[in-house]
């Protein structure tokens, strides 16, 4: 036997190991809604997005139904700094007066959420942008932050103009897109009472996304291998329980901390599982979803 045909049979054998062990998650997943938060890395280089987006469409064609719902943080900032425009946060939110929720309402929603689905459907899918504003998907209330100093006698209220949370969801016009083969791509704008516009935190727009849907699974892109502990180590499996603790002692910090919050809430409302996984890793959905071991921390039961 040449070298050659060893390679061929050891390559034949590892794929064949790839998809028998992939089989009984694709069946077990079959016919379920897979929401997905799309951000960070994997948003931004080119080999990355087209991997996803491949990704994506594999899912659908197995029969699973993924939702997503992306971000776009970054791009914001970089067209707010070409128009001279200098970006506030205050406590990690942007500060968003009118003429920033312009530029919020275009990046988002035209040219991230476009640039989404023409990848997806390059790559053989059928995908369909929104924002909260369609169908009135998302309903939306005002943010009004209040930040409490030991020496204030009462809170100070903080107006961060156009930021707001999810006050509803009407998943109708996405069950319409799901059930018709499609694909829906969500841009996290919603829509107030008055007809004002809002920029929404897309992880809280996912996890709530999830919950409307009755999601299998809620599954967070991220920068970061999922949650670590001191050492550095992956945690995966934890409990509600786990995670407060692992909060109070300050394992659980910084920006993870409302990564994890929306995760618990999204269980508690009924979303079977939450996976946190690197984003920068190719094919990091699949790898979770598909392989015993997974890449990222999973939560829940």
């Amino acid at each position: 036997m040449d070298k050659r045909t060893k390679l061929s049979e050891e390559y034949a054998d590892r794929i064949a190991h790839v998809l028998i062990e992939a089989l009984p998650y694709i069946r077990r997943f079959r016919g379920k809604t897979i929401v997905i938060k799309y951000g960070g890395n994997a948003m931004v280089d080119e080999g990355l997005k087209h991997g996803f987006a491949r990704d994506v469409v594999l899912l659908k064609l197995v029969g699973i139904n993924p939702v997503l719902v992306h971000g776009g943080g970054p791009q914001i900032g970089r067209l707010l700094e070409r128009l001279g425009k200098t970006s506030r946060f205050v406590e990690g939110m942007r500060v968003t007066d009118r003429e920033t929720m312009d530029v919020v309402e275009m990046v988002l929603g035209g040219l991230v959420n476009k640039e989404i689905v023409n990848l997806i459907n390059q790559h053989g899918g059928h995908a369909v942008g929104l924002t909260g504003k369609d169908g009135a998907l998302i309903r939306a209330r005002k943010i009004h932050l209040q930040p409490r100093s030991p020496e204030a006698d009462a809170p100070e209220i903080i107006d961060l103009g156009h930021v707001g949370e999810v006050e509803s969801i009407d998943p109708g016009v996405v069950n319409m897109l799901v059930h018709g083969d499609f694909i829906p791509v969500i841009a996290p704008i919603g829509v107030g009472e008055d007809g004002v516009s809002y920029n929404i935190n897309a992880d809280l727009v996912a996890g709530k996304m999830a919950q409307v849907l009755g999601a299998e699974k809620l599954i967070l892109l991220t920068n970061t291998r999922g949650v670590l502990d001191r050492d550095g180590g992956l945690l995966t499996g934890l409990t509600a329980a786990e995670v407060e603790r692992l909060i109070d002692d300050g394992t659980i910090s910084g920006g993870m901390i409302p990564k994890i919050r929306c995760a618990m809430d999204a269980i508690a409302g009924g979303v079977r599982n939450v996976h946190i996984i690197d984003g920068r890793i190719e094919h990091a959905v699949l790898l979770e979803l598909f392989t015993d071991r997974g890449i990222g921390t999973l939560l829940g039961g």
